[in-house]
């Protein structure tokens, strides 16, 4: 995935902010996070988000979003101790699927775009196991977090 306009490597283009402490345990044997600490930030930021805005856990929800697909292009390093502060926005909000970017910025007075990922949650019936439609509380959720929404940024802890 490529950095694809200006505005991915801005914190200010994300309406959602979240602030995520690293731990020591996230360092690989190099002395920086784990390429797959990045995804588990991501996957915690996008459910941790939707649980608090839609009340409830996705998990006890009979409609979930599983990932169909993610990507995270890495460009720069992050170390613990590092805050890390990622940003969230709606890509596309499709009939049954969901396009989420995210920008993963070490902190600091100017924080600095270290990762960009892409997440595509697919709604599924829990059940019967095929996709349905996005289910409306979560859209409505989702709603102001997309290009076409004009709404203040999030701050969510």
């Amino acid at each position: 995935m490529a950095v694809e306009s200006a505005c991915d490597i801005r914190l200010d283009c994300f309406p959602v902010r979240i602030e995520v402490p690293t731990r020591w345990a996230d360092n690989d044997m190099y002395g920086h996070l784990n390429n797959s600490v990045y995804y588990q930030i991501f996957d915690t930021v996008i459910n941790g988000w939707l649980a608090e805005h839609v009340e409830g856990s996705p998990a006890d929800s009979p409609v979930q979003g599983v990932v169909a697909e993610s990507s995270c292009r890495f460009l720069a390093e992050v170390t613990f101790p590092d805050p890390v502060l990622v940003g969230m926005r709606v890509e596309r909000l499709g009939t049954s699927s969901v396009t989420y970017v995210l920008g993963l910025f070490r902190g600091g007075a100017e924080p600095v775009l270290a990762a960009l990922g892409r997440w595509v949650h697919v709604y599924v019936d829990k059940r019967a196991k095929h996709s349905v439609s996005i289910p409306a509380r979560i859209r409505e959720a989702l709603t102001p977090l997309s290009p076409d929404a004009e709404t203040p940024n999030q701050e969510w802890t």
